[in-house]
């Protein structure tokens, strides 16, 4: 039988909260200053012209314009061209 009958729920049947990854301004978007551009765990994607990486690998916009996606040499690379 799959229920427990009189008996608290099971010890290990919790699980984490989602720590909400991923790309928030796409590209052909336009960000602002200080905007966050891609939240991720390592580096998913590189920071380019007019980004900066933060010490939790989080690409922040360092001046406005639109946002642009490329590959070079297998890596992708976000930036923010005027």
């Amino acid at each position: 039988m799959a229920h427990t009958k009189a008996q608290k729920a099971v010890k290990g049947n919790r699980d984490s909260r989602s720590k909400r990854l991923g790309v928030k301004i796409y590209g052909g978007s336009l960000a602002k200053a200080g905007n966050v551009l891609v939240r991720q765990k390592g580096t998913r994607v590189w920071p380019g012209d007019g980004t900066m990486l933060s010490r939790d690998f989080t690409i922040i916009a360092l001046r406005q314009g639109i946002v642009q996606f490329k590959r070079k040499a297998g890596k992708k690379y976000i930036s923010v061209k005027m």
